[in-house]
């Protein structure tokens, strides 16, 4: 009798863990955006911090309880936001409120349109394109004073807009001539910017659309209205939110045209500064404050109702964007056929 020698047995491996492609990109991703995040902290979440604090407050001379004069800080809670709403102040701040506002409803309607116009016929291919081009978007280039300067010297009772239209008008003086003047010189000088990214939404539109279009026998109204705004609406958004942004905290422009203390053209950020000119730094940091509330507020409504993707969070949405997951295949595989397989998911009869 044979007595055979036990075989060893071998010893199982254990199935190699498979390596997610995104571990660890988490922990990357913060150590990377960490500098960014800190420059960040310091030049926006503190100065807004610091501004909450000072609008708190009251600088300079006041009497105590005992009716000596005290200089320096002092604690008076939203009195500087209460003062604000009352008075005279009150009707300071409402007519900078509604000039704020009218500005920015007059201007960036009137520079999409111009905006538009200007990236429809950028976009069109002609002999000297490129120096239509250019001349368009050399009001952009100038900076915001020199621009002011140069309309100032303009609209001088002497200056040329008078010579042009063959009457005299005095531009700088308070009144609708100081609005207009504003809107016309905003209006030249950022309309550009619009029509820049317009422009950039147009040439990712294929030619073939247009082809189509024509084959179909739509006419140039149809085509514009039916193919190119829907197609350019997500950069045309992100233009007029940047635009309403910039407007509402319009400061230059209308201080060097016009001027300060100009009840037609006082905006917002014109009052925080005088406040501030005259050492009043709580009620200058309460006005901040305020037209902070008012930006977040409009660009807030902006996104929600009219739907501008500015951070992208529409596309991550869309199946292939990064937020469809596993939601996303179970759908599709319950719209398959039978027998069909989507990922692993085998619908209706198959094994």
């Amino acid at each position: 009798m044979t007595v055979s020698a036990p075989v060893a047995e071998r010893p199982v491996k254990k199935p190699k863990r498979e390596q997610r492609f995104d571990e660890g990109t988490g922990r990357l991703a913060a150590i990377l955006l960490s500098p960014t995040l800190i420059v960040l902290a310091l030049v926006v979440l503190f100065p807004i911090i610091s501004a909450l604090r000072e609008s708190l407050f009251q600088s300079g001379q006041h009497l105590d309880a005992n009716g000596f004069v005290v200089q320096g800080s002092q604690w008076v809670g939203l009195k500087n936001y209460a003062d604000i709403f009352r008075g005279d102040t009150g009707h300071r701040f409402w007519n900078a409120f509604y000039n704020t506002t009218f500005f920015t409803v007059v201007c960036v309607v009137l520079e999409t349109v111009l905006g538009v116009a200007m990236a429809l016929i950028m976009h069109k291919a002609f002999k000297g394109r490129g120096i239509v081009r250019a001349s368009i978007l050399v009001p952009w280039a100038i900076p915001t004073i020199i621009s002011a300067l140069l309309w100032k010297w303009v609209f001088q009772a002497d200056g040329i807009f008078n010579a042009i239209i063959g009457t005299q008008v005095l531009w700088s003086t308070d009144g609708w001539q100081a609005k207009l003047s504003i809107v016309i010189a905003d209006t030249w000088k950022t309309a550009p910017f619009i029509g820049l990214l317009v422009l950039a939404g147009l040439q990712t539109i294929p030619a073939e659309v247009y082809e189509a279009a024509k084959v179909d026998g739509a006419n140039a109204w149809k085509t514009f209205t039916r193919i190119t705004l829907p197609l350019v609406k997500p950069a045309l958004l992100v233009a007029v939110l940047f635009r309403i942004l910039d407007t509402l905290r319009i400061f230059d422009l209308p201080f060097v045209l016009v001027g300060a203390h100009k009840d037609s053209v006082e905006t917002l950020s014109m009052l925080a500064y005088d406040e501030a000119f005259n050492v009043r730094y709580g009620p200058a940091a309460a006005y901040a404050t305020v037209l902070f509330i008012y930006v977040a507020v409009v660009a807030y409504m902006f996104v929600k109702i009219l739907g501008a993707d500015v951070i992208g969070e529409a596309r991550a949405k869309k199946p292939g964007g990064g937020g469809g997951g596993k939601g996303w295949r179970r759908k599709n595989a319950v719209k398959a056929a039978p027998g069909t397989t989507v990922g692993a998911v085998t619908v209706g009869g198959g094994q």
